[in-house]
């Protein structure tokens, strides 16, 4: 009987772990998230990665698989995840954005455009519900800044509090 017991605490407890841990960032097409923003307006996230980027897979690990992020994001914005490197056309309010070779490699020219032609992977991209650039933060960020970060642009305190400020007031 205590060995019973023992084991269903034991399932008990791994599946509430299992469940905990499984919160993961709900990433969109284009076409998607534009469709539910049409639904519901909210701002968009936008991680521009490259395949071969391993700061856009340490991101990706490290803080997109993080559980609080995920579960803020998912709350907040409309996540998405754009190869930079796509081949396939995007049609954005009826402008189409397309890869363009360049050398070996080429680049999306959504991309650039939401970069403003400062091309660095990873990118993370901000957007308002209207699809107007908030902000382009380059490279990785750890958890605990990147909480911070995307509290700064969900809650609007971009628009009334200078970063610094509000940066220093969250550690």
């Amino acid at each position: 009987m205590a060995n019973k017991l023992f084991i269903l605490v034991l399932l008990i407890l791994g599946s509430t772990y299992w469940a905990s841990s499984q919160t993961q960032i709900n990433w969109m097409s284009w076409d998607e998230a534009l469709r539910r923003n049409e639904i519901e307006q909210r701002k968009f996230v936008v991680d521009i990665y490259t395949s071969w980027c391993s700061w856009c897979k340490r991101l990706d690990k490290v803080t997109f698989q993080n559980e609080d992020i995920a579960k803020y994001i998912n709350e907040n914005f409309y996540a998405i995840k754009f190869n930079a490197e796509q081949k396939a056309p995007v049609v954005i309010h009826g402008k189409t954005y397309k890869y363009l070779k360049k050398n070996k490699r080429g680049y999306h020219e959504l991309a650039a455009a939401l970069t403003q032609g400062n091309l660095s992977y990873p990118t993370v991209v901000f957007l308002d519900n209207k699809l107007r650039t908030i902000q382009a933060l380059k490279g990785f960020h750890s958890p605990k800044d990147f909480a911070v970060i995307i509290r700064y642009f969900a809650d609007d305190h971009y628009k009334t509090t200078p970063w610094k400020k509000f940066a220093s007031n969250c550690h």
